[in-house]
């Protein structure tokens, strides 16, 4: 018995559909949604035999992470052409410390500027070496392993370090910004 996806429900309802990491996909389906997102607006559901006219209200919305995969996997031209393109960097120093303030209720707000100092330190090895910056997230998972009575150089090895490096050059350099700014 045939059920829609989440693609075919919005397309037919006038929904906004968001596929996250478009270019973890395989490639032979993003290239479904290249009639969907130009002048024809239609979506073709080939084990149906079917083309779908997309709802007035329809939109799609993509992410990925330019730079971040391989060049094995980027977006085609064809695919990028067909979508305007809003860039992103992380958030300023005082509105990440908010964020981790908000994020994490009692979190003492040194601890939150420790935090992001600290993160924001670490990201500057990007170029050097390290192939994924310290996001905000992980600053939230340390904060709340912090809050949850953890050492904050404990917390910050398990949620800022060890998931972005193997290497034990960088997660060494990363460890000597996270004890200049705890102290230990």
């Amino acid at each position: 018995m045939w059920q829609d996806g989440p693609l075919t429900q919005a397309v037919k309802a006038g929904a906004i559909c968001y596929l996250d990491e478009i270019v973890e996909a395989r490639t032979d389906s993003t290239v479904v949604i290249h009639s969907l997102t130009d002048h024809r607006r239609r979506l073709t559901v080939e084990k149906k035999g079917q083309e779908i006219e997309a709802h007035e209200d329809f939109m799609l919305v993509i992410s990925y992470n330019p730079g971040y995969q391989t060049v094995l996997k980027d977006l085609k031209p064809s695919t990028k052409q067909r979508f305007i393109a809003i860039n992103f960097d992380f958030p300023t120093e005082e509105v990440e410390r908010k964020i981790v303030v908000n994020e994490v209720p009692g979190i003492p707000p040194e601890i939150a500027h420790q935090l992001v100092t600290a993160g924001r330190k670490a990201r500057l090895l990007k170029d050097h070496g390290l192939e994924e910056a310290t996001s905000t997230r992980a600053l939230v998972y340390a904060a709340n392993m912090i809050n949850a009575g953890l050492d904050p150089v404990a917390a910050c090895q398990v949620a800022m370090v060890n998931p972005i490096t193997d290497d034990l050059e960088l997660a060494e350099a990363l460890m000597e910004i996270v004890h200049a700014h705890f102290g230990t």
